[in-house]
């Protein structure tokens, strides 16, 4: 069958692709025939260039607004419009290729971000024995944490693919093998998401490297900003198409949540703290000044900020404490699943079934060890800390183990990853490990750190690469080759995470540039570890976001949501707001409109905002790279011109035109699409 005739005999995914199985019934997969194009060299170029686009720009998201992006949808989408240039359109099992090598950028990203920015965090302290990571650190600690969520999760693939058919809901992977599936419309959804990821570059690269307009929208020449800020309130506004977009797809409900963070830290804790600041002439650390000499920005900073990030630890350790006996059932089922998973011997089993066998899992986590001993031993220029990086290793191995098939169950079942509180309990392992070895300080900090970033890399990867087999298993690519670019994939991602860090590592790590949310609560907790800083009041305001985030759980608000609205500066979750809103208005129904109708406004809208978010954190990493050489990029306006009300009313005209688009272009969208 030629490809032409294999890409129209498909309609759609079988009947019984997510029920339950019955007694006696096998699961054939969309694709189960032998001689379709797969592995092909436009499948591999085509993973590795989206894999490398998406690495960066969910790198520059995560640590600009701490929400993370799922690259599998969107890169489905672009490999089916990218085949229509091709005399032989591409085979539904190579665009599958695309999206399990592209995919890796989100799990990849989603592990570094959570810790290695603290390291850079640290090696700013003046007098601080961290030593600042090397980018080829970066990429080591990625790929090896990536490798090690694969390794464990293959020899499982049986259990969760054959042994569990149709017991777990898969959100993720249900949408992306619909897509895949139904090839033909999702070319003229790629047209849409191309088209957005170019204004979403256009728009941020005229506001943020040519500096044609402001890039925060203050509302002060407006009137509005300078009669808060004579309330001691200060609103800001990032004006940035990448960041509302991320407001869009999240929705109203978890972006108001997000913002309520901000609306009780800008308009609540900072002005309170300034009226009580008013009667303490000195100064109390961690501020640098007396309060009464504070601007809001500098209270924010100083007090406020830290509450947000005691709420982070908080709601992360509660979601693991909540989570703890549903962890301890599925380790349970995984090890029994380990006990059926299947023999393969090349060229006898059916293409959809051939896996790697178990013996290149025991080899591969034994090069693994011997590697991440080796790199914890003198691959962070600790000579003398041998035995840190034995017991390291032992940490990463055992945790991985039990905690990265729990990652891929959660998966499975809600769609969501809970690497961070999982992360939070291996720094709090790890570091106590450290301080009861003698290796306190630096040393201990930066092994505990690089040990966090291999695990929660780990957990993340278990948790994507399931998705992906799903993925294959209910359309018939064939797991080892998946299984063995997967690896590929990895290493990808992880070079190209190391170069977006490396970028906005010199914006400085926890700034308002790159805040950087979910590291600066592991550096926190590395501080009371290590006992690195003395300040009675810090952990007073830092205990007060643990207590705050068990309000919320009491209450059943999310805690982690809300949390990060109080650590991010209000500049960021505004924008989250508008983004939600504009997201209600789209998809609000009038009377008489189909069902039809409402789910094709639904899905163009979320195109369009894909495209802006992916285009515009793509433009985000080009200019930190630029801004490294020419710090003012290539400016446009001068810097008081961009300031002022010129500046301003060019942005607020520019995000207005910049929502009216995104709302008539998405309702404009006919019920056939």
């Amino acid at each position: 069958m030629s490809s032409s005739d294999e890409s129209t005999a498909i309609k759609g995914l079988p009947e019984n692709y997510r029920r339950v199985l019955e007694p006696g019934e096998e699961y054939v997969p969309l694709v189960p025939q032998d001689g379709v194009p797969e592995v092909t060299l436009r499948s591999v170029l085509y993973g590795i260039l989206f894999c490398a686009v998406f690495s960066m720009a969910a790198a520059y998201l995560a640590l600009r607004v701490g929400q993370g992006i799922e690259a599998a949808i969107p890169i489905s989408i672009l490999a089916i419009g990218i085949s229509r240039f091709y005399a032989r359109r591409s085979s539904i099992l190579e665009n599958v290729i695309i999206t399990s090598i592209g995919a890796n950028s989100g799990h990849v990203v989603a592990g570094a971000v959570f810790t290695i920015p603290a390291l850079y965090m640290l090696a700013a302290v003046p007098g601080s024995s961290v030593p600042t990571p090397h980018m080829w650190q970066v990429v080591l600690v990625s790929f090896l944490g990536g490798s090690l969520g694969i390794l464990f999760f293959i020899p499982l693939r049986h259990n969760f693919m054959v042994d569990n058919h149709g017991v777990f809901p898969w959100p993720e992977a249900t949408a992306t093998a619909e897509i895949l599936a139904s090839g033909e419309s999702a070319g003229n959804q790629a047209k849409v998401l191309a088209g957005s990821a170019l204004l979403g570059m256009a728009y941020d690269g005229f506001s943020a490297l040519f500096r044609g307009m402001s890039e925060t929208i203050t509302l002060v020449h407006a009137g509005v900003g300078a009669f808060l800020r004579r309330q001691f309130m200060a609103f800001n506004m990032l004006n940035s198409a990448a960041t509302m977009s991320i407001g869009y797809i999240i929705g109203l409900r978890y972006s108001a949540v997000i913002a309520a963070g901000s609306v009780l830290s800008t308009f609540v804790l900072v002005p309170m703290i300034h009226a009580i600041g008013q009667h303490v002439p000195v100064t109390l650390p961690p501020g640098a000044l007396p309060i009464a000499q504070m601007s809001p920005e500098q209270i924010f900073k100083a007090y406020v900020r830290i509450i947000g990030i005691g709420a982070i630890a908080g709601a992360g350790i509660m979601g693991v404490l909540a989570g703890m006996p549903g962890m301890i059932r599925s380790i349970g089922k995984n090890l029994a699943g380990l006990k059926s998973a299947e023999k393969v011997e090349k060229g006898i089993a059916p293409r959809t079934h051939r896996t790697l066998p178990n013996s290149f899992v025991a080899m591969g986590l034994l090069v693994f060890a011997l590697a991440a001993f080796l790199f914890f031993s003198f691959g962070l220029g600790m000579k003398s800390a041998v035995f840190a990086a034995f017991m390291g290793t032992g940490v990463v191995m055992a945790i991985a183990f039990l905690f990265a098939p729990v990652a891929a169950r959660a998966i499975a079942t809600i769609g969501t990853n809970p690497i961070s509180g999982m992360t939070m309990l291996t720094l709090i392992i790890t570091g106590l490990v450290m301080v009861k070895l003698g290796y306190a300080g630096g040393v201990g900090m930066f092994i505990t750190l690089m040990v966090g970033g291999v695990v929660c890399t780990a957990l993340s990867a278990s948790g994507a690469f399931a998705t992906d087999l799903k993925i294959g298993h209910w359309i018939g690519a064939t797991p080892a080759k998946q299984m063995g670019l997967k690896f590929m994939g990895t290493f990808v991602a992880a070079v190209f995470t190391g170069l977006a860090m490396w970028g906005m590592a010199h914006q400085g790590f926890g700034t308002a540039a790159v805040p950087a949310p979910q590291a600066s609560a592991m550096r926190e907790i590395l501080d009371g570890i290590f006992g690195t800083t003395a300040m009675p009041l810090r952990w007073f305001l830092f205990s007060l976001g643990v207590v705050l985030s068990l309000v919320l759980r009491m209450v059943e608000l999310p805690a982690l949501g809300f949390a990060l609205g109080m650590y991010l500066p209000i500049e960021v979750n505004s924008p989250l707001l508008l983004g939600g809103v504009l997201a209600w208005i789209v998809n609000r129904r009038k009377t008489g409109d189909s069902d039809a109708l409402a789910k094709a406004r639904e899905n163009r809208g979320i195109l369009v905002a894909s495209g802006l978010m992916a285009g515009g954190g793509i433009m985000g990493v080009i200019a930190s790279f630029v801004k490294i050489k020419w710090k003012e990029g290539f400016p446009i306006l001068s810097a008081a011109s961009a300031e002022g009300a010129t500046g301003e009313w060019l942005a607020i005209a520019a995000m207005t035109a910049l929502c009216i688009f995104t709302v008539v272009y998405s309702r404009a969208a006919k019920a056939t699409e």
